[in-house]
């Protein structure tokens, strides 16, 4: 049939439960999009073009029906990992590392390390309560010590905890997938053979072999080259371009071409000082006019792709995507004109107030009819205090808590410690060297506080005052005869960091990497998962201005240099916003944007999550117009945006937001209200 936009993307089940939440979450907003046409299973085997440059038709076959498709779009998006669409359409696209003089990437691999990811498959084991015997089939591998990390090997492990039984990195990973799935598939019987029958896991005896992928994860085969390719100097150095779309956080991650068989580690992983920016240059085929890049496969080196090539970030180009290929179709233009910069201001601001949050890009406050309204609320939360109703943390790690304070003021802060005996600790006044970023590596100021045995409140204050408005880290460095009081309260914005160690991505507690490699060396303060990290009790004066009703409209969805929040007091009954126009105002949308807590992810199957909702995040609310009438109301809100397209536009000079409140340690909160 016919199309104006075809998205052709496969997905890899790495992760067997997880696997299945995430799919059925994927597959019910899919359904829910009118617009959509889902082929699932059907495989694009042939392409079709109108000429040199152009896609016309793909054709692709559902081996469950056994129906076979042609289908014709103007504008085409290869998101399949293996750019199947890309590679038959002719586009440029690259295999395997390139060499340190073409980009100038310090870290770029050498030939004994590697040009490529390999595959992993993922297994699962089950306690049955009773004794399970394994006789492993002819294929398994039967000499463990051929794996050199065999002895980390243990029971408890399964699932993407393994990710490093990793194979084919210096086979062909498209071609000789098969093949590769093959020797997975002995290395998983084989390992499994070891756990249950070597004798040294007796607690295995009630396990069985539950599951074990059938499709490999592949990590790494076709890079397709875009107007821009993204390097490694662009993750490490924050680079900021006009054409950004989307962003990345996690590490440079490269793993050693012969996986699992090596006896290096499964990973060299080093991280930037914070996000960076991705281009949409890097998603749009340099050479074919009409096809976009999604997923993996976009524009990036190998050395950059060991970070863009991670779910949540390519969730995120396939979002930028899709909203570039709807101007193009609205505004009857090619791909690449995306780029002019009329139209990429275009897409960033849609992108914006769809949730994207390109780093340092805000909403246009011009677009916004709550810019012109009078906005008050029932209370403002400021932060004076933060309750000593926690449990004591020892300091035998440093920790932080971080504070967005305003320029040119000096505050008196008061902590709650205990010490088991006379002693000092050390308290430093940190900030990032990057404005924008969270690694507190500029120390403003230090100070060394006398403290007593037992337990008392300390007072202090820094001399050194910011010049411009952004977060600090009141920082604590270790003393193991010292604790510090915790706090139940939890704040939009607010987070508590630990200087502690993750061997799981690398995290030694600092980053050292090697010399000349391109690459920074700084200490990791990150949050806690939940239930803990929580924030430190504390006393602060003057009060921080945190929640003004001004961040509303300011842009910014998310924290960035302030919590970008307004919230109510935690003693609010009633908790609501009130907007007035001096002229009546017609609105037919109504776009609130809350607080599902970016700081700690909601992990489901394998690390578990202590909520079914964030705390954070207004569940109950309604919205009256000037006469009182409701035009919205919902009792169970989970989600982070709140689209309310009215079913027919309403006039009023007035509308009220009111909210119930969260609980006695969480105060409702919103970070922007878009109304047009």
């Amino acid at each position: 049939g016919d199309s104006m936009f075809l998205v052709y993307t496969h997905s890899t089940l790495l992760c067997k439960e997880l696997g299945i939440i995430f799919d059925t979450i994927l597959l019910e907003k899919v359904v829910n999009e009118k617009n959509i046409t889902l082929l699932l299973n059907t495989s694009v085997y042939d392409v079709k073009k109108s000429d040199a440059n152009t896609i016309s038709q793909v054709v692709a076959f559902c081996s469950q029906n056994s129906t076979t498709y042609e289908l014709n779009a103007d504008l085409f998006c290869d998101a399949s990992g293996d750019g199947i669409v890309g590679f038959q359409a002719g586009a440029a696209f690259r295999m395997g590392a390139e060499t340190v003089e073409e980009f100038g990437e310090k870290f770029a691999p050498d030939i004994a390390y590697g040009e490529l990811l390999g595959h992993t498959i993922y297994f699962y084991s089950k306690n049955v309560g009773a004794p399970v015997k394994y006789v492993a089939p002819e294929f398994a591998l039967k000499d463990i010590t051929k794996i050199p990390r065999y002895k980390v090997l243990n029971d408890k492990d399964f699932g993407c905890r393994l990710w490093w039984l990793e194979y084919g990195g210096r086979r062909d990973t498209i071609h000789e997938s098969e093949d590769i799935k093959w020797e997975l598939w002995k290395v998983v019987y084989g390992v499994w053979d070891y756990i249950k029958n070597s004798g040294d896991f007796p607690d295995a005896e009630n396990l069985t072999l539950e599951w074990v992928g059938t499709i490999p994860g592949k990590r790494e085969s076709r890079r397709f080259e875009g107007h821009y390719m993204i390097k490694q100097q662009d993750l490490v150095e924050q680079a900021q371009f006009e054409d950004a779309v989307s962003f990345g956080g996690w590490a440079v991650d490269l793993h050693p071409s012969d996986g699992v068989y090596d006896s290096k580690p499964g990973c060299t992983q080093y991280h930037s000082k914070g996000v960076y920016q991705i281009p949409l240059s890097t998603m749009i085929s340099k050479n074919i006019s009409n096809l976009f890049l999604g997923g993996r496969l976009i524009s990036a080196t190998h050395v950059a792709f060991g970070s863009t090539r991670v779910m949540a970030t390519t969730a995120l180009s396939g979002q930028a995507v899709g909203y570039g290929a709807a101007q193009c179709i609205k505004n009857n233009i090619l791909p690449a004109q995306l780029l002019e910069q009329n139209q990429i201001k275009e897409l960033q601001q849609t992108l914006s107030i769809n949730g994207q949050s390109i780093p340092g890009l805000a909403i246009n406050k011009n677009a916004n009819l709550v810019s012109s309204a009078s906005v008050s609320s029932s209370s403002t939360f400021k932060l004076n205090s933060l309750q000593a109703n926690g449990k004591w943390f020892n300091l035998e790690i440093g920790v932080a808590q971080l504070l967005p304070l305003e320029a040119n003021t000096q505050y008196n802060y008061t902590f709650s410690f205990s010490a088991k005996e006379a002693t000092k600790i050390q308290v430093d006044l940190r900030t990032s060297e990057r404005l924008g970023s969270y690694t507190p590596d500029a120390i403003l100021e230090s100070k060394t506080i006398e403290l007593q045995a037992g337990e008392q409140e300390i007072n202090f204050s820094f001399d050194t005052q910011l010049t411009e408005k952004q977060y600090v880290f009141i920082t604590f460095l270790p003393n193991e005869l010292v604790s510090i009081r915790q706090s139940e309260q939890r704040l939009t914005g607010i987070v508590s960091v630990f200087n502690a160690v993750n061997k799981a991505v690398n995290n030694l507690g600092k980053q050292t990497p090697p010399e000349n490699m391109g690459l920074d060396a700084f200490e990791f303060w990150i949050p806690q998962r939940r239930p803990n990290g929580q924030n430190f009790a504390l006393s602060v004066s003057p009060a921080i201005e945190l929640y003004n009703t001004e961040n509303l409209f300011n842009g910014y969805v998310r924290p960035y240099l302030g919590t970008n929040a307004w919230a109510a007091n935690l003693n609010d009954a009633q908790p609501k916003i009130t907007l007035n126009w001096e002229t009546e105002k017609e609105i037919n949308k109504i776009k609130l944007f809350f607080d599902t807590d970016y700081d700690h992810a909601m992990e489901s199957s394998l690390m578990g999550h202590p909520e079914s909702v964030m705390p954070f995040c207004a569940k109950s609310y309604k919205i009256t117009d000037g006469s009182g009438k409701v035009v919205y109301e919902t009792k169970a809100n989970h989600q982070t945006i709140n689209a309310i397209e009215l079913p027919e536009s309403i006039k009023t000079k007035s509308l009220t937001i009111e909210f119930e409140p969260q609980g006695n340690d969480v105060p409702v909160s919103v970070f922007e209200i878009f109304i047009a």
